[in-house]
This record gives C-alpha cells, structure tokens and sequence, in this order.
C-alpha cells in the first residue's frame, strides 16, 4: 500500500485494525513527520524555508501566501492539505491521518488541536481507529487552543471560540463556542 492508497481509504472512513497493511501505513509516515517537524522546530527558519519544510511534510507544495510560526506537531503529515492566505500560528497539534483540509483564507489560533482519529469503545479492540476527515472552508478563523475532532465539517466563514472543543459540524457564518461547541450567533456582512 502506498500513501496514496491509504489516503483514499482513509478518506472512506476505513475501519483501521491494528496490524492490518493500512494500519501498518502510520508508523513510517510518523517517523517521517517527526523529523521534519523536528527540523521545523529545532532552529530559526526564514519564511520560504518553512513553506518548504512544511511541502515536505504534507508532501504537497503550499502557496507562497501561507505563512506558519512554530513550533508544530504532526504525527503522519502527509494527509494535511492548505489553500491560500492561510496562517498557522505556534503550537498547533495535526493528527492528520484521517485527513485535514484547510481553505483558503483560514487562520488557526495558537495550540489548536486537529485530531482524525477516535479509537475503538470496545477494550479488546481499543488499539483499533475510526478515521475521519477534518474540512474548513474558507475564511474560517479557529481561536487558540480549540479542538476540532474527527468528522468535523466547518463552514465558510465561521469562528470557532477560543477553547471550544468542536465535535460537530459547524454551519457557515456562525460563531461557536464551548464544550462541546454551540452556535453563540450568526455573522452578518456590515
């Protein structure tokens, strides 16, 4: 299997078994991702030098409109997408083997946690993963420290609170806030 392949499974939403060949698809691709996050991490890097590290890590070029401050986390890597004008700022955490589309215009607050994955409630299968992709449209502004979980669509032009934790999908133009997240109001054009 190739990431490609594993991409397209998780993109179904594939049941991930422990020690199955798609399961078996994590390990390499977090090692990978925890050097080039390390290289990001460990030294002073111009703009253009992250653009670059950052392509490597999702293994796909990145607009030279995006902009990212370190540090940053990511245990696979290669399952993050990003449109244009989008801005990542420090400490932001991708667990991205289920999938993480970013749109164009996005910016994402400091320490926001995007996780793909939810393992088994059985305990014998606890090892076990259900992925699901995490979709923002475009213009969305995520506060620091929030938490977008596996499955979560979020719609043009919404806000998520500072600390929410969003685990359900979130119309376009709202605001969101708390745990779990609720619509607090609509934005309007003024």
């Amino acid at each position: 299997m190739d990431i490609e392949e594993y991409k397209a499974f998780t993109a179904k939403r594939g049941y991930l078994a422990a020690g199955t060949e798609e399961a078996k698809m994590m390990r390499p691709a977090a090692v990978e991702a925890q050097r080039i996050t390390a290289q990001i991490n460990g030294a002073f890097h111009t703009p253009e030098e992250l653009r670059v590290l950052f392509s490597e890590l999702t293994g796909q070029p990145v607009d030279e409109s995006f902009a990212l401050f370190p540090p940053v986390y990511s245990d696979f890597g290669k399952n993050i997408r990003v449109g244009k004008n989008v801005f990542i700022n420090s400490g932001c955490c991708f667990q991205d083997q289920g999938g993480v589309e970013i749109g164009d215009g996005c910016l994402i607050g400091h320490q926001v946690v995007f996780a793909t994955l939810n393992h088994d409630l059985v305990p014998s299968k606890r090892g076990n993963m259900f992925p699901a992709p995490i979709r923002l449209g475009k213009n969305v502004w995520v506060g620091s420290h929030a938490t977008i979980l596996a499955g979560v669509t979020v719609g043009d032009n919404a806000v998520i609170a500072a600390g929410a934790v969003v685990a359900k999908d979130v119309p376009a133009n709202t605001v969101v806030g708390g745990v779990p997240a609720k619509v607090i109001k609509t934005i309007t054009e003024e």
